[in-house]
C-alpha cells in the first residue's frame, strides 16, 4: 500500500521533474504515513510510528537503489538535499554511494552517543514526555558510568552484566527496563552497521540471580513499553499463529484462555464484533469485543493458516487450540519477566494515566464484575460504542500511531 505512494504527491510538468517540492514547514506538518517526494529522487518517509526520515532513490550502475540519509531530527531538509546531490553526482560518475556511506560509518560511536542517537530518533513517536525523559535518564544513570565511553562494537555480555548486577535485585523493575533499553540501543547499532553478531544483552540473565516476585499480582509491563514489545515480538522466530494470538490478546485486553480458545463462530464480521459466550467468561456473562482494523487483519491472516479448524488459533492439531503455555514460552525466549495476563494491567494503566475515558468503560472492556450492586443495577448496557472508541485509541497507541479519541496530550 505504501509503495503506491511513491511520487504521488510530486506533480510533474511536461518534459521536466519538479525540484524542491518540500519546505521545512511542510516537513514538520506532514504526519500521515507515506513517502513524500522533494524531487530528483529525494523522499521524506513518515513511518507508522510517526518517525520521519530521508531516503534517496537513484540508479547505481543501472540498478535502482534506495539509500537512507537519516532521520529529520539529525538531518535537516537542506542537509538531505546536499547529501542527495553528492550521492547523485557520485552515481553518475560510476561510483557506489552505498560503499561511500559505509566508509563514512567506519567511525563507531560510543555507547553514550549511540544511546543519545536512538533516543533522539525515537522520541518523536513517544507522546508521553515522562517516559521519553525516563528512557534516556535511566541509561545515563546506570549504564553510561560503566560503558558510556566504550565503542558499541567493543561491548559484550560481561560489560552488560556489570551494568545490571548492582541493581538486578535491589531495583528489579528498573533493572528490567534498563535491560530492555540496552537491547534497543544494540539492536540499532547492529542495524546501522556498527556491530555484527548477536546482541550482547541476549542471555545476560543467565549470569544474574533469579529475581523474587513480590506480592500476588501478575507481573506487568509498563504500558509505555508495549508498542516496542509488540514490534520486537513480531520479529521473533515463534510460530506465526502464536504471534498473531498474542497480539490479539494485547489489543483486546482479554484473558489468555479467552484468546486461545476463540472460535470462528464467535466472530460477527458484519457487526465487527467478537462475541465471547458466557460459558467461556470468568464472570459467566457474554462479552462483546469490538473488532478494530488491526484485529480484523489478524483474523484474516489467521484464517489463511487455520484450515478447517473450529479454532481461530489452532495448535499442532487442527482439532485443538494453541497450548496455554505458548505466550509464556514467547516471553521466556525474549527474556521479558512479565506475564501475558499482565498486559491487561498495562491496558488499565494506560486508560487511567493517558486518557480521559471514564473508569467504568475500561472496567467493562476488561469484563470485570461490578461489585457495587447499585452501580450494576443502573448500568445494564455494555457501553459498546464508547468501548469501541477506546479500543481504537488503545490499538493506535500499541502500534505507535497518532492518538485521538480520549487521548490526553501531555
Amino acid at each position: 500500500m505504501l509503495g503506491e505512494l511513491w511520487g504521488k504527491n510530486v506533480p510533474k510538468a511536461k518534459g521536466q521533474h519538479r525540484e524542491k517540492v518540500l519546505s521545512a514547514l511542510k516537513v514538520k506538518q506532514l504526519t500521515a504515513p507515506g513517502k513524500y517526494g522533494d524531487g530528483n529522487g529525494l523522499y521524506l518517509v513518515v513511518d507508522k510510528s510517526g518517525a520521519k526520515r530521508w531516503m534517496l532513490r537513484i540508479l547505481v550502475n543501472g540498478k535502482r537503489t534506495d539509500i537512507g540519509l537519516g532521520g529529520i531530527s539529525l538531518v535537516s531538509l537542506a542537509e538531505a538535499r546536499e547529501k542527495a546531490l553528492e550521492y547523485r553526482k557520485l552515481a553518475r560518475a560510476g561510483g557506489d554511494p552505498l560503499a561511500a556511506k559505509r566508509e563514512a560509518r567506519r567511525v563507531v560511536p560510543s555507547f553514550k552517543v549511540a544511546a543519545e542517537t536512538v533516543h533522539e530518533e525515537h522520541k518523536a513517536a513517544w507522546k508521553n514526555a515522562k517516559h521519553t525523559d525516563q528512557w534516556i535518564n535511566t541509561l545515563n544513570q546506570y549504564a553510561v558510568p560503566v560503558i558510556g565511553d566504550m565503542m558499541v562494537d567493543r561491548i559484550d555480555t560481561p560489560e552488560i552484566l556489570r551494568v545490571l548486577s548492582p541493581i538486578w535485585l535491589k531495583k528489579p523493575e528498573t533493572a528490567r527496563r534498563v535491560r530492555q533499553r540496552l537491547t534497543t540501543v544494540f539492536d540499532w547499532a547492529k542495524a546501522s552497521g556498527y556491530r555484527s553478531g548477536d546482541n550482547p544483552v541476549e542471555g545476560v540473565t543467565r549470569g544474574l540471580p533469579k529475581q523474587v516476585e513480590r506480592g500476588r499480582h501478575h507481573a506487568a509491563m509498563a504500558f509505555a513499553e508495549v508498542p516496542a514489545f509488540i514490534e520486537s515480538m513480531r520479529g521473533t522466530n515463534s510460530s506465526l499463529v502464536a504471534k498473531l494470538a498474542f497480539e490479539l490478546l494485547i489489543l483486546t485486553a482479554t484473558r489468555t484462555s479467552e484468546a486461545l480458545l476463540a472460535k470462528k463462530t464467535e466472530i460477527d464480521a458484519k457487526g465487527k464484533l467478537w462475541i465471547i459466550p458466557a460459558d467461556r467468561m470468568k464472570a459467566k456473562r457474554e462479552h462483546r469485543v469490538p473488532i478494530t482494523d488491526r484485529i480484523a487483519e489478524i483474523l484474516k491472516e489467521a484464517a489463511t493458516i487455520s484450515g478447517d479448524s473450529q479454532f481461530i488459533f489452532p495448535g499442532r492439531s487442527e482439532d485443538k487450540p494453541l497450548s496455554n503455555m505458548v505466550f509464556l514460552e514467547i516471553l521466556r525466549r525474549m527474556e521479558i519477566p512479565v506475564t501475558a495476563h499482565g498486559f491487561r494491567s498495562a491496558f488499565r494503566d494506560w486508560a487511567a494515566e493517558s486518557t480521559n475515558y471514564p473508569r467504568e468503560i475500561a472496567e467493562m472492556a476488561l469484563a470485570h464484575t461490578i461489585e457495587n450492586k447499585v452501580e450494576a443495577a443502573y448500568r445494564r448496557g455494555d457501553l459498546l460504542d464508547k468501548r469501541r472508541e477506546m479500543m481504537v485509541s488503545w490499538e493506535k497507541f500499541c502500534l505507535g500511531r497518532e492518538r485521538d479519541g480520549g487521548f490526553q496530550e501531555d
